[in-house]
C-alpha cells in the first residue's frame, strides 16, 4: 500500500496521465476525423440517391403526408359512418299498386304507395279516385304494419315495399 501512495507522489505518476491525456486526445481527434468523414459521405451517397436532392427533406415531406392521409381518412370515415346513420331514416323502400276503386273509372287510376325506411317505418298514401272527387288517405307505417285498418291494396303496397331490393348496399368499415 505505501509503495502505491510514493508512486502516486511521484514524478512518474504525473508524467504517465500526461501520456495518457495525449493518447486519449489523440483518439479523440481520430474519432472527430473519422465522423466528420461519414458524415461527408451520408451526405454525398443521400444526394446520389435522390437524383441532386436532399432525400431526408424529402422522407419528412412524405412522412407528413402520410399523417394528413390518414387524419383526412379517419374525417371521412367517421363523415361516412355519420351520413350512414342518417340513410337508415330515409326512405328507402318503395311499393306501389295502381287499381280501379270503382266499376265506373277504368285505367287503374287509383294507387296505393308505401314508402319505407330501413327500419320498415313511414306512410302508406291511397289516392282514391272517382269521376267527381279523388281523394288522398296517409297512414302511419310502424315496423311494418299500420293501427290503422289498411285496404287489400294498401298491405300489398306495403309488402311490396317490405319485399323492395335496393340498390344501396353499404359495406361496413
Amino acid at each position: 500500500m505505501q509503495n502505491i501512495l510514493e508512486f502516486l507522489r511521484s514524478d512518474n505518476y504525473v508524467i504517465l496521465i500526461n501520456i495518457l491525456l495525449i493518447i486519449l486526445f489523440i483518439g479523440f481527434i481520430y474519432l472527430f476525423i473519422n465522423n466528420i468523414k461519414l458524415k461527408n459521405k451520408y451526405n454525398k451517397f443521400i444526394k446520389k440517391l435522390s437524383n441532386g436532392k436532399n432525400i431526408e427533406e424529402d422522407l419528412k415531406n412524405f412522412m407528413y403526408k402520410i399523417e394528413m392521409t390518414e387524419q383526412k381518412n379517419k374525417e371521412i370515415i367517421n363523415t361516412f359512418k355519420s351520413i350512414e346513420e342518417e340513410l337508415s331514416t330515409c326512405i328507402k323502400k318503395v311499393g306501389i299498386v295502381r287499381y280501379s276503386a270503382f266499376k265506373d273509372t277504368g285505367s287503374d287510376l287509383s294507387f296505393a304507395l308505401a314508402l319505407l325506411d330501413n327500419n320498415n317505418n313511414g306512410v302508406v298514401l291511397n289516392g282514391v279516385y272517382s269521376r267527381e272527387i279523388s281523394n288522398i288517405y296517409a297512414k302511419p307505417i310502424e315496423n311494418g304494419s299500420s293501427k290503422y285498418t289498411l285496404s287489400e291494396q294498401e298491405n300489398e303496397a306495403i309488402n311490396k315495399a317490405l319485399n323492395y331490393k335496393s340498390n344501396y348496399i353499404v359495406n361496413n368499415i
